[in-house]
């Protein structure tokens, strides 16, 4: 075993583990599954209202056709964990970019409603899988005392992912005078919104082929020695009795244990064990919070209180570019602060901030379907969304991806990680798809409900989320018995 140190964040591993260029950019192209998840999230904003009007649809399918993508990525998910257990984590990121590419085009040449809809789903599929495998790769490659600044990695590709996907949205629909208007080749600006997200795809196939398997995944599959190789090579080991050492570290919590499954998460808790439920939960929060609600529907919403088409572009632009930012924030605490206290922090303030934004929505005046917010409502809903933006890139946007990437015993980690994810993607659903309805019956609403669960995600964070800051992957065992510990004395 190799020597440890004991903090109180946790065990750490000695023995001249280092960050590498090599594990950095390793980490940097499994994250750009991350950008391709934004972005295809995203991509939807600026062309929801053109395509409403092209195919007459109205609030309930319109929130269906912006939301259907999730209900793939609910099913890619599920699926990713234990198709990378049998094939590989590089390949099943090759898959996914190939899923992003086939939606893209699909969606772009949709010819009717139930089409578009086929293909969001689609690449829902995509979306999914990389949800799941980025995180799980990046925390498998990483050096623990860095783990959660590169695990953020994720977050902060999704956000530029939703940042280019806007800015790209903008910029056609201002060549085009308007996201209906016909563009190259006579179609509307709205389709190459779509279109060019085959660019990103077929980058990421590129790199995930040039990027070394998971030495976990390796060492699972019997292949110790290329593992050993790959581990020295990424994370800078010089000492071969160290890197034999870890492998043994890795095979020991493997060897005992069959073929991962779902099966592997049955447990007392409601049939899952304790800690899947905790992951599901985490999930489920991060989107009940009604944060994407903000990227995919900001350009109608900044439009619905008042705000002209090019004001709407811009401050969603704006949100995006602060997402962006304060992410960056995030990779350098979350290895520094910890993973609860920036989750019960930023649940305090989303908590805050959503509720300025619902009490703002109360001062609406309707006249037909338009609704304005007299001053100085306008720009204080506006800073609450983007002080909303904040609470919630800075931490529960990031940390609760690399909390799925690594607090996961080995042996159920992709699987588990597959069962939150796609229930993340399924609350991501529910909250996109109604939004539409419920902004019918009125903003504060919609805002006042997100608030409530704001609030409820901070005493959740509080009774069960552990800390998982400085630990090595095959510690997590010992950090649930510790808790258990904990809990009784």
């Amino acid at each position: 075993m190799s020597s440890t140190t004991q903090g109180s964040g946790g065990t750490t591993r000695a023995g001249g583990e280092k960050t590498t260029g090599k594990v950095v950019a390793i980490a940097v192209v499994a994250a750009v599954g991350g950008f391709l998840f934004g972005f295809d999230s995203s991509v939807v904003n600026g062309a929801v209202d053109a395509l409403a009007d092209q195919f007459s649809i109205g609030a309930l399918l319109k929130g269906f056709t912006v939301s259907c993508a999730l209900l793939g990525a609910a099913v890619g998910a599920w699926f990713a964990g234990p198709l990378a257990d049998k094939f590989g984590r590089t390949r099943v990121m090759v898959i996914a970019a190939a899923i992003f590419a086939v939606s893209a085009i699909g969606s772009g040449l949709a010819f009717a409603v139930w089409d578009l809809i086929l293909w969001r789903a689609v690449g829902g599929v995509g979306i999914g899988a990389a949800s799941v495998i980025a995180p799980a790769y990046i925390a498998e490659v990483s050096p623990a005392a860095i783990r959660g600044r590169l695990g953020s990695l994720q977050q902060f590709a999704i956000t530029v992912g939703i940042l280019s996907a806007l800015v790209s949205n903008a910029l056609l629909a201002g060549a085009a005078d308007g996201a209906a208007s016909d563009f190259w080749l006579g179609l509307p600006a709205w389709r190459w919104m779509f279109l060019v997200g085959v660019i990103p795809a077929v980058v990421w196939a590129a790199l995930a082929l040039a990027v070394p398997e998971s030495p976990r995944y390796l060492v699972a599959k019997g292949r110790q020695e290329e593992a050993g190789r790959v581990l020295a090579s990424i994370q800078g080991l010089k000492d071969r009795g160290l890197v034999k050492r870890r492998i043994a570290e890795i095979a020991k919590h493997l060897a005992a244990e069959r073929e991962p499954s779902l099966r592997d998460l049955r447990g007392p808790r409601l049939g899952l064990k304790p800690i899947v439920w905790v992951g599901i939960l985490l999930s489920v929060f991060q989107q009940a919070v009604g944060i994407n609600v903000i990227f995919y529907y900001s350009t109608s919403l900044w439009s619905s209180v008042g705000f002209d088409e090019q004001q709407s572009g811009l401050f969603s632009v704006i949100t995006a570019v602060t997402n962006v930012l304060v992410t960056l924030i995030a990779i350098a605490l979350v290895d520094k602060v910890g993973r609860r206290p920036m989750l019960l922090a930023g649940s305090l303030g989303m908590t805050a901030s959503l509720g300025a934004m619902a009490l703002a929505f109360t001062q609406g005046t309707a006249d037909g379907q338009d609704l304005s917010l007299p001053a100085p409502w306008g720009p204080v809903a506006l800073v609450a969304a983007n002080l909303f933006i904040v609470s919630f890139g800075i931490t529960w946007g990031p940390v609760v991806w690399v909390l799925l990437g690594e607090m996961f015993p080995g042996r159920i980690r992709a699987a588990a990680l597959s069962v939150a994810a796609a229930a993340q993607w399924i609350a991501n659903f529910v909250i996109s798809t109604t939004f539409p309805p419920l902004a019918e019956v009125g903003l504060p609403l919609a805002y006042g409900l997100y608030t409530v669960l704001a609030l409820l995600s901070f005493f959740f964070v509080l009774k069960a989320v552990p800390e998982t800051k400085g630990r090595e992957l095959e510690d997590m065992d010992d950090l649930r018995v510790e808790r258990r510990e904990r809990a009784r004395a």
